[in-house]
């Protein structure tokens, strides 16, 4: 019996990973334009830098983390999610010191014990950005419109919804209002939100239970009982949107997953997802810097879900193919087929997309192969071509051909194909 991948762990195959490479060079170009540098962190980290960061009442962390114990007793968990670990990274290494606003990215695998579905993997892919050091309104506009900016340039549409979640000052008014509202519907609430309301009120309204959506389509809104500061800060975030003309709806209920935020949060939407609509989301999480042990510095950041990304584009026709290959040379005899190992070789050093059929099948056979694998040229030769010192260049698109001298050095040759097909 053969093994196969995990639940919910899913090869990226030829003919899809192009798409993710053009989802991430797209996302790299981009955050470049904007300023933001790499940053490769660890996939293992110590289970308390999660507790800490998103919430021990949090479906993540109550739920749905791979953790576990190492052969030292210390737990460690698997990252199910980008943020905590950049900020990590950023106090254990003082790099505020060396530059008072980091704009900071990664890109790699997350990991979350969920229930496999159309766009939601155990194993899946983020795109993430965090800047740290500022808490300027136009700063949240500018991530918001960065993150719109890659979804337009790989042809994408999507709503950006945005929200604010007020701050330590105007969170205990509304969680009193919220826990009031509760109150009076407790008994018909889901188990964990009937013990969520006690603990971190807040969480309920990310329940994906539809009963208790239901429950909670007249709670009261967190955007009534904002302080003046905060109000003033999400007016000037809705300001600097406009001026960036980047389209967006207020929903005041949206709270997001992880404990971390406050003010700015928001989603970018679909509706060709089914169930899974949200295909990167982020907000504002200015105390979390010092909650880890580092300075008091504000911080905002949003991340994007390659997979769903990728099923998106495929949604919308708009995937990409494998790459073409520039020339395959079709190589009949023995000799010929020593001849076009070297000339094969000499075109991929010269920047080429080069290939050849090593086994020297049927000149049939070998076209088939060109057409497949989507050549734009193929060079024909054979035991007539050699002695002649002529091969048969064919554009494999418009089927026209040429002759093309097979003689001189490998470098001087592969040169002169270089200028014909380029």
């Amino acid at each position: 019996m053969s093994v196969k991948a995990l639940k919910g762990f899913k090869d990226i195959l030829p003919g899809t990973v192009e798409t993710w490479q053009r989802i991430e060079q797209t996302g790299r170009d981009i955050f470049h334009r904007f300023g933001f540098f790499e940053i490769k962190v660890p996939i293992l980290e110590k289970t308390k830098l999660f507790q800490r960061s998103i919430g021990e009442t949090t479906d993540i962390v109550e739920k749905e983390m791979y953790t576990f114990a190492d052969r030292n007793g210390s737990s460690l968990t698997m990252r199910p999610e980008g943020t905590a670990p950049v900020l990590r990274a950023y106090v254990e290494h003082a790099l505020h010191v060396k530059k008072p606003i980091q704009r900071l990215f990664t890109i790699g695998p997350m990991f979350r014990h969920e229930r496999p579905q159309k766009g939601r993997l155990r194993q899946f892919h983020q795109m993430s950005v965090e800047v740290l050091g500022t808490n300027h309104p136009m700063v949240d506009a500018e991530v918001m419109g960065m993150a719109w900016l890659i979804l337009k340039e790989l042809g994408l549409s999507v709503s950006l919804e945005i929200n604010s979640l007020g701050c330590p000052k105007c969170r205990p008014e509304f969680n009193q209002a919220l826990l009031d509202f509760l109150e009076k519907r407790a008994d018909k609430l889901c188990l964990d939100c009937q013990r969520r309301r006690l603990t971190n009120p807040l969480r309920v309204l990310d329940c994906k239970s539809q009963h208790c959506r239901e429950q909670y389509e007249n709670a009261p809104s967190i955007l009534d009982h904002l302080c003046p500061d905060c109000a003033e800060h999400f007016s000037s975030v809705k300001k600097n949107l406009d001026l960036l003309n980047v389209p967006y709806s207020v929903n005041s209920f949206m709270v997001r997953g992880l404990d971390y935020y406050t003010r700015t949060t928001f989603e970018l939407l679909t509706d060709n997802l089914g169930a899974q609509s949200a295909v990167g989301a982020g907000g504002r999480y200015d105390g979390l810097v010092k909650q880890l042990g580092g300075p008091d510095v504000p911080g905002i950041g949003f991340a994007l879900g390659v997979e769903r990304l990728a099923l998106l584009l495929e949604h919308e026709g708009l995937s990409s193919e494998e790459p073409q290959v520039d020339c395959f040379i079709a190589a009949l005899g023995d000799e010929a087929l020593a001849r076009a190992f070297v000339m094969v070789n000499a075109l991929r050093m010269r920047g080429l997309r080069a290939a050849m059929d090593h086994q020297g099948r049927s000149l049939k056979n070998q076209m088939k192969q060109a057409g497949r694998m989507k050549a734009r040229y193929a060079l024909i030769m054979g035991e007539d071509e050699l002695e002649k010192g002529e091969g048969i260049l064919r554009n494999m698109e418009n089927r026209e051909q040429q002759n093309v001298e097979l003689g001189g050095d490998s470098s001087a040759w592969s040169t002169m194909i270089k200028k014909i097909l380029v």
